[in-house]
């Protein structure tokens, strides 16, 4: 494979992986709605990890792996898989799919501040007006209610505040994620890393899940919220980080920023037409403050492509 052929393949991985995510963040609201937060991370990781048994087998040609890998993988679980899990579901039992995706569009904007705050990287004017533009945008989202069909205010399971609020928490657990992926794609594969940050992820949730099954009346739930728990379980925890790590091993972490756009505009375009979601003047300001952060910090030149 030519190496201009491989940068074109690691593109289509990095945007279907982010198109995913976006994807599943606003479908995961109809399943916070059915099933518990704890319980429903449970199963995920459940599920995801029983599609990726095999991945699990260590390669003949893995070197052993040092102290460092082993807690760069735990990080790697612990934020972007178990406290995003967490951060998210919650947050979209208390706000819309349309403001989580407009907040989600602030992970370009918290790589390059955290990047800025523990590696000493220099912050170009522009990605400090992506950061403005970003905040904005989780700004404005305090002006607008969620509406049902009828465009009538909706009573949530928390207050909209919240929600956004653990929202970006999650943008900040994802914008780990990303960072400490790109270290890990260089000790080993991206099958293996999927496998085990997802056995992490359920060894974290067990005790948690294990509680809220014992009260949970599984009878209750509908066929088509399981087949959408399973579309969710594949997605998050086997599809998303295989396609992620694979599109990182060929581009860089900071140029592989530029397909988080997709998130937002995924789980927007999601949320509008699968789940009936209104979309308001306040929310379509909000999004294109959003997005114009993401170009701002992701769009350094044409000749990195």
């Amino acid at each position: 494979m030519t190496e201009r052929r491989q940068r074109v393949v690691a593109y289509a991985c990095l945007a279907l992986s982010m198109s995913l995510v976006g994807s599943y963040v606003a479908l995961s609201k109809p399943l916070v709605a059915a099933i518990p937060v704890f319980l429903l991370a449970w199963m995920r990781f459940g599920i995801g990890g029983l599609g990726m048994l095999p991945w699990l087998r260590k390669p003949a040609d893995e070197p052993p792996m040092t102290r460092e890998t082993r807690r760069l993988l735990f990080l790697e679980s612990f934020l972007g898989n178990f406290m995003f899990s967490i951060c998210m579901l919650f947050g979209v039992s208390m706000t819309s799919a349309v403001s989580a995706g407009v907040i989600m569009a602030a992970i370009p904007a918290v790589v390059a501040l955290m990047s800025w705050g523990f590696l000493g990287e220099r912050i170009m004017p522009r990605v400090w007006a992506a950061i403005a533009c970003a905040a904005a945008g989780i700004a404005l989202l305090g002006l607008a209610k969620p509406l049902d069909h009828a465009g009538a205010t909706v009573s949530a399971l928390g207050p909209a505040w919240l929600g956004n609020l653990l929202i970006l928490g999650a943008v900040i657990c994802e914008a780990a994620y990303a960072v400490i992926g790109k270290k890990l794609t260089g000790a080993m594969g991206a099958k293996r890393i999927a496998s085990l940050i997802n056995l992490w992820g359920f060894a974290l949730v067990t005790p948690f899940g294990l509680y809220a099954a014992t009260t949970f009346d599984f009878g209750g739930v509908k066929a088509s919220i399981w087949i959408l728990l399973i579309f969710y379980s594949l997605a998050a925890s086997i599809w998303t980080v295989w396609l992620w790590m694979t599109g990182l091993k060929t581009v860089p972490a900071s140029q592989g920023g530029v397909f988080t756009v997709m998130l937002p505009v995924s789980a927007a375009v999601v949320g509008v037409l699968v789940l009936g979601e209104p979309l308001t003047t306040v929310q379509v300001v909000a999004f294109a403050l959003a997005l114009a952060g993401v170009a701002l910090a992701t769009l350094p030149s044409r000749s990195t492509f």
